[in-house]
């Protein structure tokens, strides 16, 4: 049986002056979903989140959150999402337990000393307590950030870059939090600049120059774009790099480590091209496409448009 719908916005459209940030945005997320927001920077993401919490109005489309009119019941709203925002927005000379305290009395928390205990332990914030919050690692201010914003029990989690500059072990702990919420039916909304974080995503959107190219399970956004990856191996990498790329049927050709990896859109074209480089020194061979190769194609793709 299908989750009900926790976000179903249609149509959003956003203009500052002349300039439109978001166009004609439609998004359906479900309870306890995981979905990961993605984007190239100033691609809209920070002004959709906000518009869905109801922080600001668009000027086209509609929408509901939690039930509730994203345009004429924000505060409604506001009371059952917790909203991390990308840079850390605490009291930097406020104590660690000062701040869940401060957060926790703001939204009226009940019993809120045996909540904020609760939080503190489960986050494993406990040691940490006493602390300054200006002096924790980036990696503990972000899981600060995540227990003041989950303190009053919210149904969504809207989270704007909430690992950015935070070490590979702690956004991996983060996640793990995260997939624990979702498991009690705790929805979020991710946006994230990390493949790797978006592939523990449930479903995915995908928007550049504020519209939305494409959305589904990682799956379905790697297929829908229809890419074909050659993997190579040997030989002068550096040189063979610079011989595809102009190739007919090349859209990319990326070095990871000692691998180069050639992407194209037409297949048969892609392989008509490299037919004659299929020699030694060099072993070729098909390869799954990444997550990161379709953004790439769908960030070219909108660049054209």
């Amino acid at each position: 049986m299908e989750q009900p719908v926790v976000i179903d916005v249609k149509g959003l459209t956003k203009r500052f002056g002349g300039r439109t940030v978001v166009d004609d945005l439609s998004l359906k997320v479900r309870q306890g979903e995981i979905y990961g927001f993605l984007g190239p920077n100033g691609s809209g993401k920070t002004t959709t989140i906000r518009m869905i919490c109801g922080l600001l109005k668009p000027n086209q489309g509609n929408g509901v959150c939690l039930g509730f009119d994203i345009s004429g019941q924000s505060d409604l709203i506001k009371r059952q999402v917790g909203y991390m925002a990308q840079h850390f927005s605490l009291y930097q000379d406020l104590t660690v337990q000062e701040n869940m305290d401060f957060i926790a009395r703001l939204y009226g928390v009940p019993a809120h000393k045996k909540a904020v205990a609760k939080s503190l332990e489960r986050m494993g914030l406990e040691p940490y307590k006493g602390f300054l919050a200006g002096q924790l690692s980036g990696g503990w201010k972000q899981r600060l950030a995540l227990a003041c914003c989950t303190i009053h029990n919210p149904r969504l989690l809207l989270l704007d870059e909430p690992t950015a500059g935070v070490d590979p072990k702690a956004r991996r702990e983060f996640w793990d939090h995260i997939h624990e919420l979702s498991a009690t039916g705790i929805t979020s909304l991710i946006s994230t600049h990390y493949m790797d974080e978006a592939e523990r995503c449930h479903s995915l959107a995908y928007i550049a120059y504020g519209r939305l190219m494409t959305k589904g399970t990682v799956e379905q956004v790697v297929e829908r774009e229809g890419l074909t990856t050659w993997s190579v191996t040997g030989g002068d990498l550096f040189a063979l790099e610079k011989r595809v790329k102009s190739l007919p049927g090349v859209e990319q050709a990326v070095a990871f480590g000692n691998t180069l990896h050639v992407i194209g859109k037409q297949a048969d074209l892609l392989k008509q091209s490299l037919t004659p480089l299929m020699k030694p020194p060099y072993h070729w061979q098909q390869a799954p496409t990444s997550l990161e190769e379709v953004f790439i194609s769908l960030m070219s793709r909108a660049e054209k448009n």
